[in-house]
């Protein structure tokens, strides 16, 4: 017998193994178990170096930052419309007379009502975009879906570039938010399944710094333009955004797609080119066995009974994991960002003029930014996620609650600048741990079959979050409403501290942990605290058997992985009928009620061809 057949007979081969028809942990790649070469893959993965890492997968780096540029234009629009609400020329081509006072030295204001709608429009889109983003990738793939979507923004940006009222303006604003919804959730959880474990963290995080590039860059123009008088003092900060396009569609057309993406797909030979493409020809890695270690993953979350629909988010241990994704990213909006990075405009209520405003607002994203180099080389190298978000939130519930408490003396001039300081630092401290790392962790607590439902919901929460959070803080803020003043930061640092509360007892460590390894953990339910000394085998097939055991579907009847079977149909289909069944597979149940690692005739036909 040849090897060939030989090696298609042992791929092939049936045996009892707990509740499963197959045992997949046999299949043989190449002349080794497939069990033997991810766990010698994933040995030599830890043991890498970061240099080393980079090394090897400095074309994954490269292409994650081309990736995640789209959500420079996030950043930058969304930092445009909260701070247009102190714009002079913005003031009078959209707001209502007021009398000249020193918070309204223009006579013109937006109501509290507007400044909510046309500020929490783009998060409403963003929420619907979300939820869509969470079906298109996983039946398109990131690639196409970022494709297209930027066409479609490019379109819609007329509409708020010509607005000729707010009415119109709104609905451009929303328009735009399902764009920036499928940016946001996109980018973080292509970065966490191109890149190894030590470089995980780095690229996922970047996504926030995109954000803050975005700001900046916005900060900048809004500084620039803030005394051109009429509606160009407004359309030009918007007409910039055609610029991204331009040069992004032509770079994401060559981007590699996602590994992973494309075995959950069964198409492992393109599986193999993608991880070529991204890994180094000079490297150590040998693109198949990174691929056997994505099968063996891919395998490992079937047989845990992990599906591919937003339904299986809430299901098993996946719940606990779908809580701290949702956490995670929905506290960076409960602790003061919404009050911080609207800064400009809190910055005029305490009494400091147009010009010091905007300055300050443009130095606050510099510092931002800033932070964020110092969290990516001093201390995420250095200390767990859990630590640095636990540290950085109780930072900052006590400046937020000093912001509050100099808010008795605000009309001293010297105490508003205090205030504005304290704001500054407030960003300084969110940027070296929450802002980056509500962004990193979503993208890898998940598990692998779920990460991009996962990162859908946990941004949604962020939206729904912000909407809310941002509909209270124009109140707050707004001197024909509320008028808190600097008595806002009470209100953020006590959610701040109720965010610190709940991480200290539900954040678990991440940092050096593979997906399977954070797979076992969260199957065995191990405490959040003993996470990070919790001695884990994740490939002791006992303990796996009586895991899969646990949470083994047989008996269960078979269901479709959607809220909505026909949107998933057509989404995961279109025109191949192996793709459709992919979208089916966590509740596939084979004869006698056994429950079949779906990969396995891809896996051999693609080792009988290679």
């Amino acid at each position: 017998m040849s090897e060939k057949q030989q090696m298609e007979g042992d791929v092939g081969h049936v045996e009892a193994n707990g509740n499963f028809e197959r045992s997949w942990r046999e299949e043989k790649w190449g002349n080794r178990r497939l069990s033997v070469i991810a766990q010698d893959v994933a040995l030599e993965e830890k043991n890498m170096t970061i240099p080393q890492a980079i090394k090897v997968y400095k074309k994954a780096i490269l292409w994650c930052f081309a990736i995640s540029c789209v959500v420079i234009m996030e950043g930058y629009d969304t930092n445009l419309l909260g701070n247009f609400f102190a714009y002079p020329s913005f003031q009078r081509r959209f707001g209502d007379r007021v009398p000249v006072t020193e918070q309204t030295p223009e006579g013109y204001s937006l109501s509290a009502a507007w400044q909510t709608g046309l500020g929490q429009g783009a998060g409403v889109g963003s929420i619907f975009g979300t939820i869509l983003n969470g079906w298109l990738v996983t039946a398109f793939g990131p690639r196409k879906v970022l494709l297209c979507t930027l066409c479609v923004m490019s379109c819609f940006l007329f509409i708020v570039f010509f607005a000729p009222s707010k009415q119109v303006l709104l609905v451009g604003q929303i328009l735009l938010g399902f764009e920036w919804g499928i940016f946001a959730t996109t980018s973080p959880a292509y970065a966490s399944e191109v890149l190894p474990t030590q470089l995980r963290v780095f690229m996922t995080s970047w996504t926030n710094m995109c954000f803050i590039i975005g700001q900046f860059i916005s900060a900048g123009v809004l500084r620039g333009c803030v005394h051109i008088r009429g509606p160009w003092g407004y359309r030009i900060p918007y007409a910039l955004q055609w610029f991204w396009p331009i040069w992004l569609i032509p770079l994401i057309w060559f981007a590699p797609e996602s590994p992973w993406h494309l075995v959950r797909k069964n198409r492992l030979e393109e599986a193999e080119r993608s991880i070529r493409r991204l890994q180094s020809s000079e490297g150590v890695q040998d693109p198949k066995k990174t691929l056997a270690v994505i099968v063996y993953t891919n395998n490992l979350e079937e047989q845990l009974s992990v599906g591919t629909a937003y339904y299986d988010c809430f299901k098993g241990f996946e719940l606990r994991r779908t809580e701290i994704a949702c956490v995670c990213f929905g506290g960076q909006l409960v602790c003061g960002l919404v009050f911080a990075y609207a800064s400009t405009y809190f910055f005029q209520q305490v009494g400091l003029d147009v010009d010091a405003s905007y300055s300050l607002g443009w130095g606050a994203n510099a510092l931002a930014l800033f932070a964020c180099f110092v969290n990516w080389f001093l201390l995420m190298p250095r200390f767990g996620r859990r630590p640095i978000y636990i540290c950085g939130m109780a930072a900052m519930a006590i400046e937020l609650i000093l912001i509050g408490i100099l808010n008795v003396w605000t009309s001293r001039t010297s105490v508003g600048w205090v205030q504005a300081i304290l704001t500054l630092v407030w960003t300084f401290t969110f940027q070296l741990s929450a802002g980056q790392l509500g962004w990193a962790l979503p993208a890898e607590i998940g598990s692998t079959r779920l990460r991009q439902k996962t990162v859908c919901l946990a941004r949604n929460v962020s939206n729904i979050m912000g909407t809310i959070g941002g509909t209270l803080n124009n109140y707050m803020v707004n001197p024909t409403a509320w008028n808190f003043r600097g008595y806002t930061g009470f209100v953020w640092g006590g959610c701040a501290t109720l965010v610190f509360i709940w991480a200290y007892f539900r954040l678990p460590e991440s940092k050096d942990r593979t997906y399977h390894e954070l797979d076992v953990l969260f199957a065995k339910g191990v405490s959040a605290r003993k996470f990070a000394t919790t001695n884990v085998d994740e490939f002791d097939e006992h303990e796996q058997n009586q895991l899969a055991e646990r949470y083994s579907v047989a008996g269960q009847p078979p269901r479709r992985p959607s809220f909505v079977p026909s949107v998933t149909n057509v989404l995961a289909s279109h025109g191949r009928s192996e793709e459709a069944a992919a979208q089916r597979r966590a509740s596939i149940v084979g004869h006698g009620e056994q429950r079949r690692p779906s990969i396995g005739p891809a896996v051999s036909k693609y080792l009988s061809t290679h």
